[in-house]
């Protein structure tokens, strides 16, 4: 069984995400969506909240699981015997990142592959941190992100 691990803060999703979970199905008999537990990042949604909004928002797949871990990414993807770590690259900015990181995650586990998805053209402007922005500064995010992921940020902002 293919078992790739796609892992990501997630706070929120957007469809951007969503985008590379369908996208990733295809290469995969199974699919781990991955909420990383992040000390450094201050974050707007609980690790549960973020679960909930998950699972709303892709509903029930045979083929995915919701999960969350904390410490290194390749370690966790041993542990669930993953073939390979999902990554998403939006700009030439994120390439360095993540270029950095399979570099190094292939030394310490050459067994797993680390692939790179590009969004597709309406999500690759998409990132969580500005989708809160908007958000906060009253804006509309109805085309960016699932509607229950719209729910709970206006809800989190007290926005109606």
């Amino acid at each position: 069984m293919r078992i790739g691990v796609y892992a990501g803060s997630f706070d929120p999703l957007t469809n951007g995400h969503l985008d590379i979970i369908e996208r990733s199905l295809k290469l995969f008999d199974r699919l781990i969506v991955a909420i990383a537990k992040s000390a450094e990042k201050k974050s707007l949604f609980t690790v549960s909240e973020r679960k909930a909004m998950l699972k709303a928002s892709i509903g029930a797949h045979n083929g995915i699981e919701i999960d969350s871990f904390d410490g290194l990414l390749v370690t966790y993807a041993k542990k669930r015997d993953a073939s390979a770590i999902v990554r998403g690259i939006r700009a030439f900015s994120d390439f360095e990142y993540e270029f950095r990181m399979a570099l190094m995650n292939r030394n310490l586990a050459p067994e797993i592959e680390t692939i790179f998805f590009m969004p597709s053209e309406k999500a690759s402007y998409l990132s969580s941190s500005l989708i809160k922005e908007i958000v906060s500064l009253g804006g509309s995010v109805r085309d960016f992100v699932p509607l229950a992921v719209e729910k709970q940020l206006k809800k989190k902002y007290g926005i109606r």
